[in-house]
């Protein structure tokens, strides 16, 4: 770390102890921010990661403006042997009609959230029985996925902002089937850790990981703090504190950080005011129905994408898969979909 970022945090845990001193109310949160002081200023070489190579394509749709209806239903129709699915949500007509026309040909399985059953349930559909199994992927005859913050249904596919991610990958493909067997097999919040967390697909390098199993915040942080210019994020609920606390030490580090947050979504246990309050640039969307994306552009080359909003519920208590997928064009066209997001968020500012 640089000798001028060094002093920098010095400073700032000597403010966060005076504050401890005259204010003891805050201490909890000042806590929070200086443990992740100190981790910054107590980070080793970051470890070596090792890259399970594998070959593959990703295709990418940004709801509402391309057709991600039609992109899933043509996912699930290409299915020759097996369709298993974890899906938070199901009231898409022609997806539900597609299941059903495909569960009399071959081995289909659905798990969904117990609050949804009632919306596409079926003898191969099972429900969680606690917290929410917040997934929104599928494993297409063992080699394909898709996955992203689209739920399956008429408001994510044409109100609402969203990603859907359709990847060839045989090696994701295993991880996320290993995942889909825990959650048919009655096993929800908890499980094995992933099989193969790190993938080469061609020259894009992808993490996968699974909440709450895998810490998915703490992989999210780790893959923050390595920003060294910019970062841009889209969330739709934002509540967790030490994810916040990287972006507020990156912000000091001179990294551009902006965002856009779902407007609805912002509430005292909301990090909006406290992240405005630290400089940072973040909006409040401009999209009548909902900013639902759970995504952050690093250096415009790596996202975080997936299922999982950066909330303590997504980390601890939900059933969801993370993405961080390291390739410029991919990052691009994220970065393409922020722009056009912030530009609407400060229209109506």
């Amino acid at each position: 770390m640089k000798l001028k970022m060094k002093i920098k945090l010095l400073f700032l845990l000597i403010a966060v102890a005076l504050l401890l001193l005259y204010f003891p109310s805050i201490k909890e949160s000042a806590v929070a921010f200086g443990s992740e002081v100190m981790d910054s200023l107590s980070a080793s070489t970051p470890e070596t990661k090792t890259y399970v190579g594998d070959s593959g394509d990703i295709q990418l749709y940004f709801c509402p403006q391309e057709e991600c209806e039609s992109a899933l239903v043509n996912f699930i129709d290409s299915a020759q042997q097996s369709i298993h699915c974890a899906m938070f949500e199901i009231d898409l007509v022609s997806v539900q009609e597609k299941l059903l026309e495909k569960s009399k040909q071959m081995d289909v399985k659905i798990v969904t959230d117990d609050q949804y059953l009632k919306e596409f349930n079926y003898s191969f559909v099972k429900a969680d029985r606690s917290g929410l199994m917040h997934n929104k992927f599928c494993i297409i005859d063992g080699v394909n996925i898709s996955s992203g913050s689209m739920n399956p249904t008429d408001n994510c596919a044409h109100k609402y902002n969203n990603h859907l991610l359709l990847i060839n990958s045989k090696v994701l493909a295993n991880n996320y089937e290993s995942e889909f067997q825990e959650m048919w097999n009655g096993t929800f919040k908890k499980g094995s850790p992933v099989l193969n967390p790190e993938v080469m697909l061609g020259n894009i390098t992808i993490e996968n990981y699974f909440c709450p199993e895998d810490h998915c915040a703490d992989h999210v942080k780790e893959a923050l703090k390595k920003a060294q210019k910019s970062i841009h994020f889209m969330v739709f609920s934002f509540t967790h504190e030490e994810i916040a606390n990287v972006l507020m030490l990156k912000h000091l580090d001179n990294v551009s950080v902006v965002g856009v947050m779902e407007t609805k979504q912002i509430s005292d246990y909301s990090q909006y005011e406290r992240l405005k309050y630290n400089g940072i640039d973040v909006f409040k969307d401009g999209n009548k129905y909902n900013l639902h994306h759970k995504v952050f552009i690093i250096d415009g080359k790596c996202v975080v994408a997936g299922s999982f909003n950066p909330s303590a519920g997504g980390d601890k208590s939900n059933d969801e898969n993370v993405l961080i997928i390291c390739d410029e064009k991919i990052a691009a066209r994220f970065e393409q979909e922020f722009e056009k997001l912030r530009g609407e968020a400060m229209v109506g500012k």
